[in-house]
C-alpha cells in the first residue's frame, strides 16, 4: 500500500520524529541527502546509506512510512495536536521552513521543529543569551539589568530562558528598555510555570517571543534542560554568564557554546561568593571572555552588532515615570523609613513571602527597591 501522494512534507517530518532513535542530528544527515517525500520513497538499503541511520534504523522508518493503516493513525494524531495550536496562538515552524532561524539550523543538532508564540522573526534577529544562578544577589541583578540595557540598545536580542534568578532578570531588563527578548523552554509553551500570575511572559510574547521544541502540554523531566540550553545558545551569537556556581546548568549552556564555536562571556564576581566560582573559572581558564560592560561583548561581534553607542548606567525611575500598582505602592512606604527583612514586610502586607518576593522582584527590575544581604529591602 502506498501513503497519500498529497501528505505536506512537515507532516512527513513530524512522523519521522516519532521513530525512536532518529534523532536531531541523524534526522539533519537523513534530510541532507533526501527530502521528506523522496524519503518515502527510498528503499531500506538507500536510507541505511546516510550516515549514522544504518540498517536497523532504516527499517524501522521505511516500515512506519510503509505501513499506510499505522502511518494514517501517527498522522492523525500530529494533525489533531496541530490544530490545537491556534487555540494558544502559536505557531510551528520546521528546519524545512525558510522562517527557521538560520543561527538555529548550522548547530550538529538542531531540533526538526519549533513551537512559537509571538514574533518568528525574532528568532532570526542577532542576539545574545544570557544565563546564571536562580539564585542571583543584588550584584548580579545589577550587572545583569546595566548590560542588556546597553545591548538592546544597541541593536541585540536577549535570549534566556525564563528560569528565576538572572534569566528573568535578562527579560527584565530587555523589556524596561524597549528590546527584544526570547524565552527558550524546555517544555510546552503552552505552561509558562516560572511566571504562574502572568507578569513576565505576555510581555515577552508581545516584544519577542516564546520558544520551545517541546509539544504542548509535555511535562518537564531532567533531561529537557541541557536540550533547552543548546537551543538558548544555538540562536545566540555568543553567551553571557552572570553568576554561576561550578556546576549547573548555566555552565552546560556555556559548554554546548563552547562546542558550537560560539563565543562566552562571563561577568566575574567576588571570589568569595559561590554564585562566582563558575564564572571566574571559566574566565580564569581561558574558556570565557571577561565583561565588566556591554563593550566588552559588542567588540567582539563580527560583524559588530553595534547600532548606536553604548552607555553604562542602569536607567532609573521613580514611581511618577512608571506604572506602579497599588501593593508596589504600599510596599514602597513600608520601606520609606529603613529596610525591612522579607518576613516583616510579609507581616505587614499578610502575603506569604514567596509570593512577595515575586513582586519584590518586580520591583528590583523597576529599581523601585534594592535586595540587601539577609533577605532585607530598601527603597531606591
Amino acid at each position: 500500500m502506498s501513503l497519500p501522494s498529497s501528505t505536506p512534507d512537515h507532516i512527513i517530518l513530524l512522523t519521522l520524529c516519532t521513530i525512536k532513535g532518529l534523532e536531531p542530528a541523524r534526522l539533519r544527515a537523513l534530510l541532507g541527502t533526501y527530502s521528506p517525500g523522496s524519503i518515502t520513497q527510498s528503499s531500506t538499503r538507500e536510507l541505511s546509506s546516510v550516515p549514522g541511520i544504518g540498517p536497523t534504523l532504516a527499517g524501522d522508518i521505511h516500515a512506519l512510512l510503509h505501513d499506510t493503516r499505522k502511518f494514517l493513525s501517527v498522522t492523525e494524531s500530529i494533525s489533531r495536536r496541530l490544530e490545537q495550536l491556534d487555540t494558544l496562538g502559536a505557531r510551528l515552524i520546521t528546519i524545512l521552513d525558510d522562517t527557521y532561524p538560520g543561527l538555529l539550523r548550522e548547530i550538529y543538532d538542531p531540533p526538526p521543529f519549533l513551537f512559537v508564540r509571538g514574533d518568528v522573526s525574532a528568532l532570526s534577529l542577532p542576539g545574545i543569551a544570557v544565563v546564571g544562578t536562580r539564585q542571583a544577589t543584588a550584584y548580579g541583578k545589577k550587572a545583569t539589568a546595566g548590560i542588556c540595557g546597553s545591548l538592546v540598545r544597541n541593536g541585540l536580542t536577549i535570549i534566556s530562558g525564563m528560569a528565576y534568578g538572572i534569566d528573568t532578570a535578562a527579560h527584565h531588563a530587555a523589556l524596561e528598555h524597549d528590546g527584544k527578548t526570547i524565552a527558550v523552554l524546555a517544555r510546552g509553551v503552552d505552561h509558562t510555570y516560572t511566571d504562574p500570575r502572568g507578569r513576565l511572559w505576555p510581555k515577552i510574547v508581545e516584544h519577542g517571543a516564546i520558544v520551545s521544541e517541546e509539544w504542548p502540554g509535555t511535562t518537564v523531566t531532567p533531561e529537557k534542560f541541557p536540550k533547552r540550553n543548546r537551543l538558548i545558545s544555538g540562536l545566540s551569537l555568543g553567551t553571557l554568564l552572570v553568576e554561576s556556581d561550578i556546576s549547573g546548568g548555566s555552565l552546560i549552556t556555556a559548554s554546548i557554546a563552547l562546542e558550537q564555536n560560539r563565543d562566552v562571556f562571563a561577568v566575574p564576581g567576588p571570589i568569595f561568593s559561590r554564585t562566582s566560582r563558575g564564572t571566574n573559572a571559566l574566565i580564569e581558564r581561558g574558556h570565557a571572555k571577561l565583561v565588566t560592560s556591554a563593550d566588552s561583548i559588542l567588540s567582539e561581534l563580527s560583524p559588530p552588532a553595534s547600532t548606536g553607542s553604548v552607555t553604562h548606567t542602569t536607567q532609573r525611575h521613580s514611581a511618577e515615570d512608571i506604572h506602579v500598582s497599588e501593593e508596589e505602592k504600599y510596599i514602597l512606604d513600608l520601606l520609606s523609613e529603613a529596610p525591612l527583612h522579607i518576613d516583616q514586610l510579609a507581616e505587614k502586607t499578610g502575603t506569604a513571602p514567596s509570593i512577595l518576593l515575586i513582586t519584590l522582584f518586580d520591583m528590583e527590575m523597576k529599581n523601585l527597591v534594592e535586595q540587601l544581604p539577609g533577605q532585607l529591602f530598601e527603597r531606591v
